[in-house]
């Protein structure tokens, strides 16, 4: 209960801080400061050994880079749940499970079917799969002790599950031109890595080191890099050769670097979207509406839905001491999709000569996410007693 407590603090001030530095984007991006915000974003950024060189806008180091020391966080997170957390049992993760699937089928069907005629936005289906666990914990530890504990715990799993499904989604729909030669070096690499954990080498900087070269290697591939924080996060091992915890003490370092820095980051880099041409035709978009609905309409009727058909066809159990009622009030903030949804959008259309593209999924994360937070705070609060 210790540690669960831990992670909500963090998590609830990691929220906090994405708010503050979403907004920030936001402000710059719509005041005489525009001009100087975005050029900062489109900084060139390269580095060179030898003949080997990465050259990318400061944004992009961001997304690609940052972003991968988060995901081996997440990486770390999935592995520690399944092997001794909240999804090491059958009985504990088949409810979580079910409830993240239909959350993650039910808003991509919803964007589907109104992209269907547009297909130039069809690569957006996956955004509003995602759900933010920082924004969604940092609602929920608003509330304090008002929310059992169970529930708590069902929206950690939940999410966690969401993530791995994101991570999946990335690997299969939004990798591009293969690099035979930077693969080959990634197969080495990983099982390199992969003999490391079998070995229990608790040495992180070991990993590190080798992971650099990891990461380097499936940038260079066409596969998207954070996969290789995944790679990396379940690479370390549990416990080392002397009895140590190697998992634990990196997740203990790399926490707080990903809730009071790297995510943070993300948002001041990617929640910046002008409003200047922003109108009824924007607002009513296909691509905005898509990702808006799937959010606020079809993650919440996922989420809810699998888990009560889960339970009455006797697949899964109602974890004890929470009703259906704050199972929906969950699955409406499951509706916040800030930092995942913002990283998807990036990968469909950040790279299109379409422009307004990018800023039509934005606003439509940051509609549906906003609405998401308010209607999840007040049901959460209507449902949960002091």
């Amino acid at each position: 209960m210790q540690r669960f407590q831990k992670i909500f603090q963090s998590e609830a001030t990691g929220g906090i801080l994405l708010f503050i530095f979403a907004l920030m984007a936001i402000i710059l991006a719509n005041t005489a400061l525009s001009e100087s915000y975005f050029n900062f974003l489109d900084t060139p950024v390269s580095v060179q050994f030898g003949a080997f060189s990465i050259a990318k806008p400061l944004l992009m180091w961001v997304n690609d880079g940052f972003m991968a020391v988060f995901f081996v966080l997440v990486g770390m997170e999935v592995k520690r749940e399944m092997l001794e957390g909240s999804l090491s049992s059958y009985q504990q993760a088949i409810f979580p499970a079910i409830a993240a699937l239909g959350g993650m089928i039910v808003p991509a069907l919803i964007y589907f079917l109104i992209a269907q005629y547009s297909p130039e936005i069809q690569s957006g289906w996956a955004i509003p799969m995602a759900t933010d666990i920082a924004f969604a914990l940092g609602i929920v530890a608003l509330l304090g002790k008002r929310v059992p504990l169970p529930l708590k715990v069902f929206l950690l799993a939940l999410a966690i599950i969401d993530d791995l499904g994101a991570i999946i989604v990335i690997a299969i729909f939004y990798s591009h031109e293969l690099s035979t030669q930077a693969l080959i070096l990634a197969a080495i690499t990983i099982t390199i890595l992969v003999l490391m954990n079998r070995m229990k080498i608790g040495a992180l900087c070991a990993y590190m080191v080798v992971g650099l070269i990891l990461w380097a290697s499936v940038l260079k591939s066409g596969v998207h890099a954070t996969l290789a924080g995944v790679i990396i996060g379940f690479c370390i091992p549990m416990r080392g050769r002397k009895g140590e915890k190697p998992l634990h003490q990196f997740e203990h370092i790399l926490t707080p670097w990903c809730s009071y820095l790297i995510l943070p980051l993300f948002a001041f880099s990617n929640a910046g979207v002008s409003l200047e041409n922003v109108g009824f035709s924007s607002l009513s978009s296909p691509l905005t509406l898509g990702i808006m609905l799937g959010l606020i309409i079809g993650k919440p009727l996922g989420v809810f839905l699998f888990s009560y058909l889960s339970v009455k066809c006797n697949l899964a159990k109602l974890p004890q001491g929470i009703n259906f009622k704050q199972i929906f009030a969950i699955a409406v903030l499951c509706g916040i999709g800030f930092t995942m949804s913002m990283f998807l959008a990036g990968l469909a259309f950040g790279e299109t000569p379409h422009n307004s593209f990018d800023t039509l999924s934005r606003l439509g994360i940051l509609l549906g996410s906003g609405v998401s937070a308010i209607l999840g705070y007040s049901l959460l609060r209507k449902t949960t007693s002091n």
